[in-house]
């Protein structure tokens, strides 16, 4: 359940102010359904994340173990800091809105996360962790806890959010899990 839990908890921190939330505050003016944003927002991310936790399971395999938790440490540290840098609403994808609501959250949420922070949060999740299925899940719920209330609250939320707090929190998190992934197999 670790995997799960630090899914959640990191996917949802670094994705608070993310250049794909924005784009769900984005969509969330342009249409009236929210439940088809959302249901192309969760899609994407299903289908986004399960190829990155499968892919960080398979580069783990390639990468010897004696050296994987410094690749995987370091990296969580790298994207801590990372999350230091606002991200900025670049989509200028109007000619997507014409697929729906569904269609074009789906597609443009797809696309955004590739290279995204939370994807490869996720990468490194399943990588640390071995597994995919509950990175998955926890990466998962971690984008929909953070996106959802965007949909529905967009505005008000976003009017309530220190965004720079929020990434300086997901930084330390993000940094905390670097050190401990480095640390563990020295504390056995």
């Amino acid at each position: 359940m670790e995997a799960f839990f630090t899914s959640v908890s990191t996917v949802a921190l670094a994705e608070m102010g993310d250049k794909t939330q924005l784009l769900a505050l984005f969509l969330a003016t342009r249409f009236a359904s929210k439940l088809s944003i959302v249901m192309g927002i969760l899609l994407a991310t299903l289908l986004n994340h399960a190829l990155s936790a499968w892919l960080g399971v398979e580069i783990a395999h390639w990468i010897p173990d004696s050296a994987l938790s410094w690749v995987v440490g370091l990296s969580f540290i790298a994207v801590g800091l990372w999350l230091l840098i606002p991200d900025k609403d670049d989509s200028d994808d109007n000619k997507m809105l014409k697929y729906g609501a569904f269609g074009a959250t789906f597609v443009l949420f797809f696309l955004a996360e590739i290279g995204d922070k939370t994807q490869i949060a996720t990468v490194l999740l399943g990588a640390h962790y071995g597994g995919v299925w509950l990175v998955l899940l926890g990466s998962t719920l971690g984008m929909m806890l953070a996106n959802v209330p965007v949909v529905f609250a967009g505005n008000w939320i976003m009017d309530r959010i220190n965004a720079d707090r929020t990434r300086q929190v997901a930084c330390l998190l993000f940094l905390i899990i670097g050190v401990i992934t480095i640390a563990a197999p020295f504390l056995n």
